[in-house]
Order: C-alpha cells, then sequence, then structure tokens
C-alpha cells in the first residue's frame, strides 16, 4: 500500500507495519479484532483492510473495549521477543506501545458470527450480514482479487487495441434466450423497459457504426435460477466485438488474453494452446456434454451398431452408450449406487457388465448374443478387471444421463487431473433445434449468428442440419463464454428468423434497430463474451460464484441484505401505471 498521508486518524496502516518502523511514533486506525487481559496488561488485535498488527495498551480506555469497534490509536512501534514473535501475520515482528485511543464508532450488538470464521456459517446468514462476511480477510480478499483481474483484462484488451465502450442498461424486451427483467415506464403509459440480457443488439450496432474493436466489463440481467456457476439475476461478463472478422480472428485474441490471465492469477498451469477445438456433435457423442471437463479421462463408447437387431427390449430401436473403466477395488456398492445415480437422473436402468480372469459377469449377459458380447468387448476395448456401463435411451436423453454419469464415476474413482487448466473450444453448433416444449424449429444457440453457408445452407438444406459459427470457450468442464460470427446480411437475417417461425413483421418490432441498420451496410463482424464471475470463480478455485462477488443474491435470487425484491408503495406503482393482480 502506499503510505497513508498524515491525518487525524492514522499516518500507516496495519498492514504495513515491519521491522523498519521500529522505536517510530504511529497512529492506526481500525476495527478490534480480538482482546486479551493478561491481568494488568492487555493486548488488541487492530484490523483494517491491510492487515492485523497487535497492539499493547499502556494506557486504560476511557471507554469499553469490545470485539468490532472502530478505533483510532497512537504509540510507539517496538520489536517483539523471539519468543512472541507472530509468523502467521505480516506484522508479526512488532507491536504497537498504545498511549492513547480514540473510540471513533462503538460495536453496539454481538456479531451474528465470528468474523473471521464466517465462512463456516449458512450461506444466509453471511448474505444477511454481507458487510460482516466481507470483514473476513479470507472472504475479502477474493473482492481484492476480482478487481485486480478486471483490472488486467482491461489492460489486455487495451493492449489488443480495443476501446471501451459502454451500452445502455436500459432497453428494449428481445427474446434472446431467458427471461427478461422489466421495468415499466412513467412517461409511456403500459409500456416497458428491460435490462439487457447481454449488450448484443448494442455491441453489434457499434460495429454498423463503424467502431472496429470494442469491449466492456458488461453488466447483464436474466431472470434465471441460480447455480453454482450461475448468479441469479445480475453478472458480468468480458463482452467484445471486431469488425471485419473472423471465427479465427476471435480465437486468437482469447488464445492471447485468457492463457495471460490464467497464468498470472491461476493455481494451475494451462494444458496447452491454442485450445483444443470439438465440434458440438462429437462433445455430445464422446462426452455426454457440450461443455466437456477434459480432465476427466473417460470417453463414451457408441454401442448402437452393436445392439441394432437385438431383441432385448430396453436396447431395442435405443441409442446405446456406454462407459469402460477399471473397477478392481469397487464394491457391489459402487455399482448399486451408480444404478441409483442413473435412474434418478431420467434412466430407465443402468446395465453393466464386469471382464473379470477374461470372463464376463453381469445380469444382462443372458440377453446378449454371442455377437453382441465380443462387439461390445471390441467396441469398448474392455481388458480384464475393467467394467462397462451401459445406457440405453432416446438419443438426447441418453447422452444427458451419460454425460452426468461419466463425471459421476471419475469422481468416486478420483479419475479427474488435479492441477490444470484444460480449455476447449466447443464449435460447429447446430443452428436450429427443435423446442421440446412447442415441438417447433427455434434458434439452438444466438439468433444473431452466421449459419455456415449463408443464405444459400437456410433455403436449399434441412434447418436441423445447419450449422452455425459459433463458438464456446470451456475449461474444467465449465462453459466460460460463448460466441459467433454474427449475422450481417439482412436477407440472411430475415429468413433465418423465418425459420424459427418469425414473419418479418415480427424482426421490424422485436429487433428494430439491427433491422434497420443492418440496410445501411454492415461489415462482417464477430465477437464472444467471457464470464467475468466465473473465470473468478475458477480462479480462486470456489465452490460457487457467490464467493466471489460483493453483494450476491441468494439461491432463491433474494438480496436478503437489502430485502430485496420487497414491496412498493401504491403511489409508486400508480406513477408507473401498475396495478398488482
Amino acid at each position: 500500500m502506499d503510505k497513508i498521508k498524515q491525518n487525524k486518524y492514522r499516518t500507516v496502516s496495519c498492514g504495513d507495519l515491519d521491522i523498519s518502523y521500529v522505536g517510530k511514533q504511529v497512529r492506526l486506525a481500525g476495527w478490534i479484532h480480538t482482546i486479551r487481559d493478561h491481568g494488568g496488561i492487555t493486548f488488541v488485535d487492530l484490523r483494517d483492510h491491510y492487515g492485523i498488527t497487535q497492539l499493547v495498551l499502556k494506557v486504560e480506555p476511557t471507554f469499553k473495549l469490545s470485539k468490532e469497534s472502530v478505533v483510532s490509536v497512537f504509540g510507539t512501534v517496538i520489536k517483539r521477543s523471539d519468543d512472541t514473535i507472530n509468523t502467521k501475520i505480516k506484522t508479526g515482528e512488532v507491536e504497537v506501545e498504545v498511549v492513547e485511543m480514540e473510540l471513533l464508532s462503538s460495536c453496539l450488538k454481538t456479531t451474528p458470527f465470528e468474523i473471521d470464521q464466517s465462512k463456516t456459517v449458512a450461506e444466509d446468514v453471511r448474505l444477511k450480514y454481507r458487510y460482516l462476511d466481507l470483514r473476513n480477510p479470507e472472504v475479502q480478499s477474493n473482492i481484492i482479487f476480482r478487481s485486480k483481474v478486471i483490472q488486467a483484462l482491461r489492460h489486455e484488451m487495451t493492449e489488443l487495441g480495443f476501446n471501451e465502450i459502454q451500452t445502455p442498461i436500459l432497453t428494449v424486451s428481445s427474446p434472446e434466450g431467458a427471461r427478461d427483467y422489466i421495468v415499466p415506464s412513467r412517461l409511456h403509459p403500459g409500456k416497458f423497459y428491460a435490462l439487457p440480457q447481454a449488450p448484443q443488439q448494442f455491441k453489434q450496432l457499434l460495429m454498423v457504426a463503424g467502431f472496429d474493436k470494442y469491449f466492456q466489463i458488461a453488466p447483464c440481467f436474466r431472470d434465471e435460477d441460480a447455480r453454482a456457476d450461475r448468479c441469479p439475476g445480475e453478472f458480468y461478463q468480458l463482452d467484445m466485438e471486431m469488425s471485419f472478422a473472423t471465427q479465427e480472428d476471435v480465437f486468437e485474441v482469447m488464445e492471447t488474453v485468457l492463457p495471460k490471465i490464467f497464468e498470472k492469477f491461476g493455481k494451475y498451469k494451462i494444458d496447452q494452446t491454442p485450445f483444443v477445438r470439438i465440434p458440438y456433435k462429437t462433445a455430445i457423442e464422446t462426452y455426454g456434454s457440450d461443455k466437456p471437463d477434459l480432465r476427466n479421462p473417460l470417453t463414451l463408447k457408441d454401442l448402437t451398431p452393436v445392439f441394432a437387431n437385438t431383441t432385448f427390449a430396453p436396447f431395442k430401436d435405443k441409442t446405446v452408450k456406454a462407459i469402460c473403466v477399471n473397477c478392481k477395488e469397487a464394491s457391489r456398492r459402487f455399482y448399486d449406487e451408480l444404478t441409483t445415480f442413473a435412474t434418478d437422473n431420467g434412466a430407465q436402468g443402468l446395465a453393466w457388465v464386469k471382464v473379470q480372469d477374461k470372463q464376463m459377469v453381469g445380469p444382462i449377459l443372458k440377453f446378449m448374443t454371442e455377437s453382441e458380447k465380443e462387439d461390445m468387448l471390441k467396441t469398448c476395448d474392455a481388458k480384464d478387471e475393467d467394467s462397462i456401463f451401459i445406457i440405453a435411451a432416446e438419443y438426447k436423453l441418453c447422452h444427458k444421463i451419460m454425460g452426468l454419469l461419466r463425471t459421476e464415476i471419475a469422481k468416486k474413482l478420483d479419475l479427474i487431473e488435479k492441477d490444470v487448466y484444460k480449455f476447449c473450444w466447443i464449435v460447429d453448433f447446430p443452428m436450429f433445434e427443435v423446442n421440446e416444449e412447442t415441438g417447433k424449429i427455434d434458434f439452438s444457440h444466438n439468433p444473431f449468428s452466421m449459419p455456415q453457408g449463408g443464405l444459400d445452407a437456410l433455403t436449399t438444406q434441412d434447418p436441423l442440419k445447419v450449422l452455425a459459427y459459433q463458438y464456446d470457450i470451456v475449461v474444467n468442464g465449465i462453459e466460460l463464454s460463448s460466441g459467433a460470427v454474427r449475422n450481417h446480411d439482412i436477407e440472411i437475417m430475415k429468413k433465418a428468423f423465418e425459420i424459427a417461425g418469425y414473419t418479418e413483421e415480427d424482426l421490424q418490432t422485436k429487433f428494430s434497430a439491427l433491422y434497420t441498420a443492418f440496410q445501411f451496410g454492415a461489415p462482417p463482424h464477430a465477437g464472444i463474451a467471457p464470464g467475468v464471475d466465473r473465470m473468478i470463480m475458477l480462479l480462486l478455485d470456489e465452490p460457487t460464484i457467490r464467493e466471489v462477488v460483493a453483494f450476491p443474491m441468494n439461491k432463491k435470487a433474494q438480496d436478503l441484505m437489502m430485502n430485496a425484491p420487497n414491496v412498493v408503495t401504491e403511489k409508486q406503482l400508480r406513477e408507473v401505471h401498475i396495478k398488482i393482480r
């Protein structure tokens, strides 16, 4: 820390004192961390943002000492005796003999938890008293770390010629994949703003406006359920866009910036650059997920051709996939737990076969022909002491369950590689998919993406076979970002949205700015938006994203500290023309 200018409260921080200050008079200010009365002499640990210093009180305070009260003290720095040096803190070689102590603010209540133990209490209690939780140096350090990472991201992007530009928070509601947060307008009765799910349209309009390289640390708002790696409500991303750019240009930027950030701030090594590229279909069929954890060595084996003519009803006319892994030490309970796990996640059951002393054992073998057994072993490359776990289901469900099972088996057998960041690109996403709720064709990813093959692909191919220039970055099984080469051609845009069930009038209404702007000449452009919160969660190896956000909501999208959401007055409702039903 830079030396603090002398003022009435402090001349130096608690965390900066070292042996060079011995003999000097200092003024410190901070929170009383601990109090220890040793009969005639009182020791106090004083804590501020920068660290802890031990005080030796040479005067009787004129007020009652209480933990977490804020005080300013004046005294002389002395060297501790060798047998009292505290190696656990930076200032452990010195202490301050206090001759003056002033109470700046008294702690009138008992804190709901010990400050330095806050991470051990229930999360909702921590979030209700988040300002106390953040006093814990361990918790506070995460927020300081976040600040440094964001500073570094800004530096790297600026060095690459990107300009930071802010985009609006109040915008228009549009169908971009998640529920909008809507804001009623006072001046325009019956009309609403929306908080941006992402600056998607704005950053494309910046490219139309002639800016070449844009970025910002962008707040995004989506009314989604919480997960360990997703905050409900609000999150931040490193949003970027480039004019006259291809997919390769975006990859080059990310493979420059992200390795620098992960090497500087991360705990582990980066597996390799450039990042591995995996087509979407390959990711699903090999790992059961479009965000595969490549630290996990297990892959899915396709047994569908093996059982193409089976008479075994559970396998008949199904996608059949398997995981083959050495389970020499596994107990019967291991197999039972995996079966329960599979059925809990939607499987009708989990079939398994074990290779033991060059013979196969397992309850489903009696339903298999000798040819099927032989082909299964060959497809799985099964060796002695290996077990083959099999799921049969509809294509999409089968891969979903197998992806979860792949992770569960690897965790149980401790197969996931440690101390490494394994990045990959997932590429060649399908442009469209069938909406499970409506049964109609819908966009599978970003609706503003460029289809591979352009207008010709949209007019001549089965829509479900059209691929898009869409891509995700995945690291250690966490989707860090999504991006795409954007559609900049109005005719392609109209056709793509027509396939997804939108009329040209819908385009003019829901995406009026882009629809109009593209008719004034738009450059080819591409971009991506890595999640800042997820990035920091990975770098700190924290279990949830809430540990790296200063004031997060809880799992139920509540701010327990500010008591939001909450009711508003009838007057406020009338001002924005709202009536609660």
